[in-house]
């Protein structure tokens, strides 16, 4: 587990690399040798969507940086569940190890996957099941970084009105936005918080609609989570000479035209999985197991915005930097659950 943490947390410092659409591989390895493991993945968006698509693409890139000569990896973008069968098949049939379908709506083609080729390893995420011997599930306890977006937003906000602009209310996005709800409690119990859902990952429109009418009804601070977020972002983005902020859960979004109203931002970090994918194939391990994501074993990275430290510099520094040193020394300190949002 040290050694994990020590490649992870290096990989932070990792540039990211993004390519072109459609079917891609990554440059092979100038010689095949037996301990080469290939992966492929299977997105519905891009891989440089400034989010979820982005965020395991640059860790699978990262895993390669960490592992020199290791990894193989080809990806498949804009792959409805219905189309990605057929770029499943390709894969199998070009020997690739370990395909990935990045996202709960590739369960049940992954699970089908597996039960026909039993010699291949098939993941996909985000979900706290453990499914057959040779299927693995990935969990970010996205929690974690939600509470720290809470805890920024709580001590931010002067009309003490709050937007979250989430996908759907499920798996990661859900631990996120009760997480966020609870960071905003912990420090800013009066704060009204509006919690809204677009029904997508990345319905981009959606989202910004959902923010606009967030920020007419008072919100001065939004979050959200998966990529249809970039779309709040940008409606954000459009008070431009207004007080009206942005907390991330992407590190892209710092970097992005509209990054100048977002304050902060945690990212997954997705190459963590990757490096207990190949070494749980190194160990003979094909599936049976969910691998967690939190910021003790380095599957979450977190950054403030240096061009707005003096809105930060102080209280919520202070506040966020506790909380980080508890949570990369103890994971599941949160109970998530416990949020009712009927009753925000």
């Amino acid at each position: 587990m040290k050694k994990l943490m020590t490649i992870v947390l290096c990989l932070a410092m990792v540039s990211s690399v993004a390519f072109a659409n459609g079917s891609k591989e990554t440059a092979p390895v100038a010689e095949t040798k037996s301990n080469v493991v290939k992966i492929a993945l299977i997105i519905e968006n891009t891989v440089d969507d400034k989010g979820w698509g982005q965020a395991m693409h640059d860790g699978i890139l990262q895993a390669q940086a960490a592992l020199p000569g290791r990894i193989e990896y080809s990806y498949s973008e804009k792959m409805k569940p219905v189309d990605a069968g057929s770029a499943a098949r390709q894969y199998v049939a070009q020997g690739y190890n370990i395909i990935i379908g990045h996202g709960a709506q590739y369960k049940n083609l992954m699970l089908e996957m597996a039960d026909e080729y039993p010699n291949v390893t098939f993941a996909f995420g985000t979900s706290a099941e453990v499914g057959p011997a040779n299927v693995f599930t990935y969990m970010p306890e996205s929690e974690e970084t939600g509470y720290l977006s809470g805890l920024i937003a709580g001590l931010t906000t002067k009309e003490n009105t709050i937007g979250i602009v989430g996908p759907v209310d499920g798996g990661d996005a859900a631990r996120y936005n009760r997480g966020f709800v609870l960071g905003v409690q912990a420090v800013n119990p009066a704060a009204k918080i509006m919690v809204a859902h677009t029904g997508s990952f990345g319905d981009f429109v959606k989202a910004g609609e959902v923010a606009q009418s967030q920020i007419k009804a008072g919100a001065d601070v939004l979050t959200g989570s998966s990529q249809q977020a970039l779309g709040a972002l940008r409606a954000v983005a459009d008070y431009k000479d207004q007080p009206i902020w942005w907390v991330g859960q992407d590190l892209a979004q710092l970097s992005i035209a509209e990054g100048y109203k977002c304050i902060a931002a945690s990212s997954y970090n997705y190459a963590s999985v990757i490096i207990g994918l190949i070494e749980k194939h190194d160990a003979g391990i094909m599936g049976g197991a969910c691998i967690p994501m939190n910021f003790n074993n380095g599957g979450f990275v977190f950054k403030f915005n240096d061009s707005l430290k003096s809105m930060y510099t102080g209280a919520i520094e202070t506040k966020v930097n506790e909380a980080l040193a508890t949570f990369k020394s103890k994971p599941n300190t949160i109970d998530w659950s416990s949020v009712d949002y009927a009753k925000l």
